[in-house]
């Protein structure tokens, strides 16, 4: 079973390098973004605050296309060996609003057909458009770099070193990472308060991006995550 980190590109899914090139235009989206909608960013996004208090507004933009400058000069650097263009832009960005158009459907029907949960009126917010936009586009970015790269791969590869199989390490992992992912939501000032129906709905959903980025990579899964928000946070709630 191959993982992102595994991946080397073409039917299995886009290798690292490739996905951090792709998903670099909606990084830059979002930290650019939490400049006009500060102090409103993504919960799993843990050093803008501390970079936004640390530097001033010339620096935190000069540091922001500086990191952009580095991933370009990098995929530059290993565009024959990587196969990194930009042209794979357009097929990345169909795949992941196809994934992102079913998701919440197929959550809906298994939550509601198979574990018989009824769905809560949903609550309206006062959330201007350029506050859902920027937060839909830190969740694609931040909680995918968090929750699937680093902590999925990471217990992944833990429990392979503890002599769980591949396919056992891969579920165990899928299970924790997605149940810590919900958690998240309902910590904090920001969070929802805690329901069954919110907290397995977000599980589900963890588990389906987990389950994108292990066999479609790391950008098909932020752009399905960040897609899939502002569907819901900016066409389903106006």
């Amino acid at each position: 079973m191959s993982g992102q980190g595994e991946t080397k590109g073409g039917s299995h899914g886009y290798n690292l390098m490739t996905s951090l090139v792709l998903i670099l235009p909606l990084f830059l989206v979002y930290q650019l973004g939490v400049l006009l909608t500060w102090p409103i960013h993504n919960g799993a996004d843990l050093i803008t605050s501390l970079l936004v208090e640390k530097l001033d507004l010339v620096g935190y933009i000069a540091l922001n296309v500086a990191m952009a400058a580095l991933i370009c000069v990098l995929a530059a650097s290993k565009r024959k060996e990587q196969g990194v263009e930009f042209k794979q832009m357009v097929p990345l960005l169909l795949e992941s609003a196809f994934y992102a158009f079913f998701l919440g459907s197929v959550i809906f029907f298994f939550m509601i057909r198979i574990l018989h949960l009824e769905p809560p009126r949903m609550s309206m917010d006062n959330a201007s458009f350029l506050d859902r936009f920027v937060m839909s586009a830190g969740a694609g970015v931040h909680e995918e770099l968090l929750f699937r790269l680093v902590l999925l791969n990471g217990l992944a590869l833990g429990l392979k070193g503890l002599k769980f199989g591949p396919k056992e390490a891969f579920l165990a992992a899928l299970l924790v990472s997605s149940a810590l992912f919900s958690a998240v939501h309902h910590l904090g000032s920001m969070g929802d308060p805690f329901t069954v129906w919110v907290f397995t709905f977000r599980l589900l959903a963890g588990a389906i991006f987990g389950v994108i980025y292990w066999f479609r990579g790391l950008a098909v899964a932020v752009y399905t995550h960040a897609l899939y928000d502002m569907y819901v946070m900016i066409i389903l709630r106006n």
